[in-house]
């Protein structure tokens, strides 16, 4: 199981970004198996980058998440209590950013690598997050 950061989940189905061809097969390899994981973060991200006119869903938004979503290969990581608290694994030094912490934690308490390119989680030198190496 891998859990995808939000950019990585978008820029996978929707074609663009910076994910290489081998990536992208890896992706596909693992949505296969039904290996994929997104956190519910992803999907709240994903809304405010359409209503904020950032992101472009075919043929719109609910529709082209429930596609993206579908439990043959993709399960998503729910919001509870236990998510909130965790926060608490990370380092007092990690950025405020709400979803970044959620995502990390998440991936965390799944004990499942993360697909990012984050920068700023990437640096941060989290103990026990696994970073995603197709």
């Amino acid at each position: 199981m891998i859990l995808l950061d939000t950019h990585i989940w978008l820029w996978w189905l929707v074609g663009d970004g910076a994910l290489s061809l081998s990536e992208r097969t890896s992706l596909d390899n693992h949505a296969d198996r039904g290996q994929i994981a997104i956190s519910w973060v992803s999907i709240w991200e994903t809304e405010m980058l359409v209503r904020k006119g950032r992101v472009a869903l075919l043929p719109d938004l609910e529709t082209w998440v429930r596609k993206a979503t579908n439990p043959r290969f993709c399960t998503i990581f729910p919001a509870d209590m236990d998510l909130v608290l965790a926060q608490t694994m990370l380092p007092d030094t990690f950025h405020g950013d709400p979803a970044d912490r959620l995502i990390v934690t998440s991936a965390l308490l799944a004990e499942v690598p993360l697909a990012t390119y984050d920068s700023k989680i990437r640096a941060a030198s989290i103990p026990d997050l696994q970073i995603w190496k197709p």
